[in-house]
């Protein structure tokens, strides 16, 4: 028997597919990869139109955003010809759409584009991942036959593998400028918080901050007004832009309130009003802001939703707990009026704020570090600085829940009135 040489037409049909494969293996974003896709597919089999369906795995979708005459549309991955062939990742070789039950006519109805023959290609990628599902309308010689899905597969093929490599690219560009961004947000949130710290007889100060994540739901400010020092303190719900975003806004607005001469609870109450107009339900912040008066020796304050407030009294050994003065800001208002009694700071007196993320600091076993747990510190170490005192914090928690990733931002602010000459 004679060898019958290879059909000239089909040796054509190859290098087409291999010169698409060289054109798909060029490195470009997803729109203009799919665009590229679709027009193979149509030139190497000669089809009108033609749409790429991609595959949403979470919600189990097929959705499309490129398609020749077509706007973008999302539906499940188990609905019509194209569902059937993402379910089955068969090929659909459709030779008369209207005599089929399962064509959606919708779609020509809306057009005004008829649709005579149809096939519907699965996309296969790497590790037999479903990329997605390929359509193909009307075939210039009438249908599609089998030498058409051969080389349908093939292409499919050659698609699969470069959409996965435009998606993954895409992906590392999105996670790119996430991190740009953080840092970005990081840098504006570090950048209003007190390069330094006012000095004031009698008293030594220290603050520390370290968010969970590049920002933090957490701020803390120090301010020296008319002899006096402002302590603030502030957490909003989660850690993350979003929450750095609210208290670096509240911080700003407690500024301009004491430019402009606002007394501390009016202020306060100000503010509140403000950000319950601006935060969504699920949304608040816990805050302290305090008065702090080296003549009297006391703490005046404004505490919503902030708790514990501790005071370690060190003639007596005992620490002084108190809970927040009113609900958290953006809640509901603040009650008007309302006067909280100042603490009282005697000599080596420690006064104590810390964000949540001290207290509620948790090991393999559930257990947190607690309010006993800093009390616990603070008294084996009330003889050293402020700064000291803190450092003593920080790695009390690290050898409380060793290893345990950091869940929550941890922000401090320490005030130690120490003995001078004169007293």
């Amino acid at each position: 028997m004679t060898h019958k040489p290879d059909h000239p037409e089909s040796q054509k049909d190859l290098l087409r597919v291999l010169e698409v494969a060289r054109t798909l293996a060029v490195v470009c974003d997803l729109p203009q990869l799919l665009t590229q896709v679709i027009d193979a597919g149509r030139d190497v089999l000669k089809a009108d139109r033609g749409s790429v369906f991609l595959y949403d795995p979470p919600n189990d979708e097929l959705y499309m955003t490129t398609g020749t005459g077509l706007a973008s549309l999302r539906f499940s991955a188990k609905q019509g010809l194209a569902g059937q062939c993402a379910t089955t990742r068969t090929i659909l070789n459709i030779p008369d759409c209207y005599a089929d039950p399962r064509f959606n006519q919708d779609i020509d109805k809306q057009t005004g584009y008829r649709t005579h023959c149809m096939m519907t290609i699965p996309l296969i990628g790497l590790e037999d991942k479903l990329v997605g599902v390929m359509q193909l309308l009307n075939a210039d010689k009438g249908t599609f036959d089998q030498d058409d899905e051969h080389i349908a597969l093939a292409l499919a093929g050659q698609a699969a593998v470069a959409i996965q490599r435009a998606q993954l690219l895409e992906e590392q560009q999105v996670k790119i400028r996430m991190q740009q961004d953080l840092a970005l947000a990081k840098d504006i949130q570090q950048g209003v918080l007190p390069k330094t710290l006012p000095h004031i007889e009698g008293y030594d100060l220290a603050v520390f901050s370290q968010p969970a994540d590049e920002t933090g739901g957490d701020i803390y400010d120090v301010i020296e007004q008319d002899e006096k020092i402002i302590l603030v303190l502030a957490d909003a719900t989660g850690h993350g832009i979003g929450p750095a975003l609210s208290v670096t806004q509240m911080r700003a607005m407690f500024r301009m309130g004491l430019r402009l001469g606002a007394d501390l609870n009016p202020l306060v109450q100000h503010i509140d009003e403000q950000l319950e107009d601006d935060l969504d339900g699920s949304r608040f912040i816990t805050a302290f802001f305090g008065l702090l008066d080296p003549q009297t020796h006391q703490i005046h304050y404004e505490a919503p939703g902030q708790a514990p407030l501790l005071c370690y009294h060190a003639q007596t050994d005992q620490f002084e707990s108190r809970d927040a003065s009113s609900v958290p800001l953006g809640v509901m208002p603040l009650a008007i009026g309302d006067i909280t009694e100042p603490f009282e700071m005697d000599q080596e007196d420690i006064f104590i704020l810390l964000t949540d993320g001290f207290y509620e600091c948790q090991r393999e076993d559930d257990e947190q570090f607690g309010t006993l747990g800093v009390q616990q510190v603070i008294r084996e170490h009330h003889n050293q600085s402020a700064k000291q005192i803190i450092k003593a914090l920080i790695n009390a928690l690290h050898t409380f829940a060793p290893g345990c990733p950091q869940a929550d931002d941890w922000t401090a602010i320490i005030v130690k009135r120490i003995s001078t000459n004169s007293e």
